[in-house]
């Protein structure tokens, strides 16, 4: 299986980037989740200077947050600058939605923006809409200004069947966030349906590779696993309907991350709460709130051994490439899944 890594936009994130070609990795992703992170297409036009050979990806985007035409224009800029080695991820905006206090879009507009940002990206025209009013629209000029020659791979982010559905529709591959279930994925290739045709799939998480004897829930595990979890904890207490699905354990991590947030579930103004931090590492007083059985289901924590057949497992089930996403100290931890990969 190929080795990624996903990190937020930051100064001399150019810097890791370097780092992770020299180790082998596939490829390197910046989060778009604006108010939260940086601008994702800033930090990958440095990576795109300071690298030869690794992909660069959106990891994800959403008509929900930027019209077609203005992420058309930054992908193919970006794809000047590193001609073939760019990836676009889409999805509804789930997150980067709910951060702002508003709900992800739909999977019909995410078909749209993702069929619109395939034709402009490759040359072609596409029907743009405000309102009433609709026109064709297309680059007007290329040049030194962007590349729509080389080819941008699209990837649609999805967690259940109809964003999968989208992403075999529109021929693309699949990434899905913290999804560790081999059956679920079989599900979504199944509802993705594209006989005798292959796009990649990507699974972002978390990685700990436990030394001999560590408890596999050490303080060092859920310190680099905590942020996957309570990324979820933050969701389930913002989605209550989701939160009602989970067991009694995990209902409770959920109470008291909401507790220490000092919000509630239907509080008006509780996104302001909920996502300072999004992704970052945990708090050392919050890591009694990264209960083990989320650990399990959202990261990968084991010995080698463990941690190998796991991948292999995922392998199995249609999985091209595994992304990391290090928070505690990325060099090291990018070091060990190359060595555990590469």
């Amino acid at each position: 299986m190929r080795a990624g890594v996903v990190v937020a936009a930051q100064p001399g994130v150019e810097e890791l980037a370097v780092q992770a070609e020299e180790l082998g990795l596939h490829s390197l992703w910046i989060n778009d989740t604006p108010m939260v992170h940086g601008d994702p297409f800033v930090a990958l036009s440095l990576c795109a200077k300071a690298t030869r050979r690794i992909k660069l990806g959106v990891g994800v985007t959403s008509p929900a947050l930027r019209s077609a035409p203005a992420t058309a224009s930054a992908l193919a800029s970006l794809n000047a600058l590193a001609p073939g080695r760019i990836c676009c991820g889409v999805g509804t905006g789930n997150t980067a939605r709910r951060t702002l206090g508003m709900p992800p879009t739909t999977a019909a507009a995410l078909e749209k923006f993702t069929a619109a940002l395939q034709d402009l990206c490759a040359g072609r025209s596409t029907e743009y809409r405000e309102g009433d009013r609709v026109s064709d629209i297309r680059f007007l000029h290329t040049g030194e200004h962007v590349n729509t020659a080389d080819p941008i791979e699209f990837v649609v982010a999805a967690l259940g069947p109809k964003a999968a559905a989208v992403a075999g529709r529109r021929g693309t591959g699949l990434i899905s966030f913290g999804l560790l279930d081999p059956a679920a994925w079989r599900g979504l290739h199944d509802a993705r349906r594209v006989p005798g045709s292959h796009a990649d799939s990507y699974l972002v998480t978390a990685l700990h590779l436990l030394d001999e004897n560590e408890d596999p829930h050490s303080d060092a595990a859920r310190d680099a696993t905590g942020h996957l979890v309570l990324s979820l904890l933050a969701f389930a207490a913002d989605a209550p309907a989701f939160a009602k699905q989970l067991g009694p354990e995990e209902r409770e991590a959920v109470r008291r991350f909401l507790d220490r947030r000092g919000t509630t579930a239907t509080a008006a103004d509780r996104y302001t709460k909920l996502y300072p931090n999004y992704l970052g590492r945990i708090a050392p007083q919050d890591r009694d709130l990264v209960v083990p059985s989320l650990m399990n289901t959202l990261a990968l924590v084991g010995t080698r051994d463990d941690l190998l057949a796991r991948i292999a497992t995922l392998e199995q089930a249609g999985i091209d490439e595994l992304l990391i996403q290090p928070v505690i100290d990325p060099p090291t931890e990018m070091a060990q899944l190359a060595k555990l990969l590469t």
